[in-house]
């Protein structure tokens, strides 16, 4: 049986921490197979001190529970803090703001065992409270128009993909790959996944496995993430390209056409405006109608059109101030490449040589 290490890397996630504390200790894989890392990232709330009440509550109930900090508080730093300090067979990290069944690690260990380096499964974002415009925001970020194509939100199919979320990785892949690039705030997963595939690693996709991802409820927060994201899109394209697909362009490309259209339009050549946004406008279309059919439609469904407008342009606009920042980011950050990521592959390569020693 695989020593599994569960890790949650967490920043000012007071609300959410005690719920998927209370699922970690319901989990049906034996504790004594586990090993749990829950690390701070210089969180200003309780956050701290949810992890040492419940580190002191579960003291010896777990093979290793421990506290750890993330002094530079951004996820692949949190990661690296991870990797340095873990002992098991694989870890596993799960979001704070997330949900697992009980059967989860269970279920991650199982894939693993069944011959697979890395795994993975569906992961449907949800709401903490429905009122009807929260989970219109639910319906149009959950739909392939508004996030993603990726399969960890809707395929039922068992396959081999490019991404995963909560993913659970064999030791072995990180002693060959390193750790994660700290340069990268919020594409270190698209990255360390190319990484991992060019290795040689597959990533297991099986729909058996479940979490779920609770959602930003405000369109504020929403329209903060996908600036966020069209951003560093950009920038990670500036340092490794081959980690990102031409999907991760079209917004981009979109706010783009609407600057040449409007420039056209107002020299008199209104036509490819018009063939834009009127294919634009039944794709709208057609994307509402088959997120809001049967049980889901209700009258804020109508404002949908006008909410995947916002998104693709808000995440348009944060990938074009991504472009115009990349050549002072990347004199900044040298190469764009962390030195942290060969640090932690010779610290993992040098604890298997000394676990092989004994």
């Amino acid at each position: 049986m695989l020593t599994i290490t569960f890790c949650i890397i967490a920043r000012n996630e007071e609300k959410a921490l005690p719920g998927i504390l209370a699922e970690l200790q319901a989990q049906t894989y034996p504790k004594e197979k586990m090993e749990v890392l829950l690390i701070d990232s210089m969180s200003t709330d309780r956050t701290r001190e949810i992890m040492e009440d419940f580190a002191a509550r579960q003291a010896g109930a777990y093979r290793c529970l421990r506290v750890l900090e993330n002094p530079r508080k951004i996820l692949a730093a949190g990661w690296n803090v991870a990797l340095e300090a873990f002992t098991g067979d694989a870890i596993l990290r799960v979001d704070a703001h997330a949900s697992i069944p009980a059967d989860f690690v269970e279920k991650n260990a199982a894939c693993l065992l069944g011959g697979e380096d890395v795994c993975g499964g569906r992961r449907p974002c949800v709401l903490q409270e429905e009122t009807p415009w929260k989970k219109t925001l639910l319906l149009t970020e959950n739909s392939l128009f508004g996030s993603s194509i990726a399969p960890y939100r809707h395929s039922q199919e068992h396959e081999y993909v490019d991404s995963l979320f909560h993913g659970c990785y064999r030791r072995e892949v990180f002693e060959t790959v390193g750790g994660y690039n700290e340069e990268l705030v919020r594409t270190e997963d698209n990255e360390m996944n190319y990484r991992i595939r060019a290795a040689g690693y597959r990533l297991c996709y099986d729909p058996n496995i479940f979490s779920r991802q609770f959602v930003r409820s405000s369109l504020r927060g929403m329209m903060r993430q996908k600036f966020g994201n069209g951003k560093w899109i950009a920038l990670t394209a500036g340092v490794c390209p081959a980690c990102l697909s031409l999907y991760h362009f079209v917004p981009g490309a979109f706010v783009l056409g609407i600057v040449l259209t409007s420039i056209l339009a107002l020299c008199g050549f209104p036509l490819l405006g018009y063939l834009m946004w009127g294919l634009y406008a039944l794709l709208c279309i057609v994307m509402t109608a088959c997120c809001a059919k049967d049980k889901n439609f209700q009258l804020l469904c109508l404002c949908m059109p006008f909410l995947f407008l916002l998104l693709h342009v808000t995440y348009g606009v944060g990938t074009w101030a991504g472009f115009f920042q990349l050549p002072f980011w990347k004199k900044k950050h040298h190469n764009g490449q962390s030195r942290r990521t060969e640090e932690i592959r010779q610290l993992l390569k040098k604890k298997r040589e000394k676990r092989d020693r004994v």
